[in-house]
């Protein structure tokens, strides 16, 4: 069993930055990858920025370069640096990880810009 649980979201205005933490307890080692995801209203979930075991990352197009990912050294912790943030970025962000196959998801950590 995995559980995440995600710190950090909140109000910014457009061109600020926030950080998203995610902490990851349970059955650390069984892990393969993960990740951020963000979900607008209305809109479907999407991948913002993943990181594999072996460090590699990968974001959506709409973030590169604004985004980056990175982890602890006890890789239990990833976080989300969130740089020149748009109003178009406000979602609920969730934390993901892939645990045997499976996605284990945070509860989710709301992130608003305004303009």
């Amino acid at each position: 069993q995995v559980q995440l649980v995600e710190s950090g979201g909140g109000l910014v205005q457009a061109g600020e930055s926030l950080r998203l933490s995610c902490a990851a307890s349970g059955s650390i080692s069984s892990i393969a990858v993960m990740g951020w995801y963000r979900q607008a209203p209305g809109k479907q979930r999407e991948l913002v920025a993943r990181i594999f075991n072996s460090g590699s990352t990968n974001y959506a197009g709409s973030v590169k370069g604004r985004f980056i990912i990175s982890r602890n050294d006890a890789r239990n912790t990833i976080f989300l640096q969130m740089n020149s943030l748009k109003p178009e970025d406000t979602a609920v962000y969730y934390c993901n990880a892939i645990v045997q196959g499976s996605n284990v998801w945070g509860q989710g950590t709301q992130v608003t810009v305004t303009s």
